[in-house]
């Protein structure tokens, strides 16, 4: 099974107090980037049979536009929200076969910590609008292999 973990596109700065992290909108630069990052996933032939997405808006908005590329409708899950890890994952996988593809839509710290420890505790950075894909080797426990990294710069590239 293939996993790809894709952090949100570039979002609005928080301002003030009272900013409401949920309503954060991506910015006119992250829809942008999310669309080009739609049209590589198409030329990298991703199909995932899930598109799992954190609840927030910024997260929400980039499953969208990353699911209209792929023809495939984004569900957004609480598990994929903050605090999202290995743990939470094979609930989300139980109908889901070993041959198939399964896209995570979500936020740092917990990408970046969640990829690191599915595939042995190796330290992983996931930028804004970036996507990791781990092959998991096994389910229980859940663990994989780090196929590759792409910066945003890379998919903007891929996706013309």
């Amino acid at each position: 099974m293939e996993l790809y973990f894709f952090r949100h596109g570039q979002a609005e700065d928080a301002q003030g107090p009272d900013f409401d992290d949920f309503a954060r909108s991506l910015t006119d630069k992250g829809v942008e980037r999310t669309q080009a990052a739609g049209r590589a996933l198409l030329r990298l032939n991703i199909k995932p049979v899930r598109l799992y997405t954190s609840p927030r808006l910024r997260a929400r908005q980039t499953a969208e536009i990353l699911g209209a590329a792929l023809g495939i409708t984004s569900e957004a899950r609480d598990e994929v929200n903050f605090g999202f890890n290995p743990h939470l994952i094979p609930a989300m996988l139980t109908e889901i076969g070993n041959d198939a593809a399964v896209m995570f839509v979500g936020h740092e710290p917990d990408l970046s910590i969640t990829v690191g420890a599915l595939t042995g505790g190796g330290e992983v950075e996931m930028k804004k609008g970036g996507m990791a894909r781990v092959d998991l080797l096994a389910r229980s426990p859940l663990r994989g292999m780090l196929m590759w990294l792409i910066a945003p710069r890379v998919l903007d590239v891929i996706g013309g």
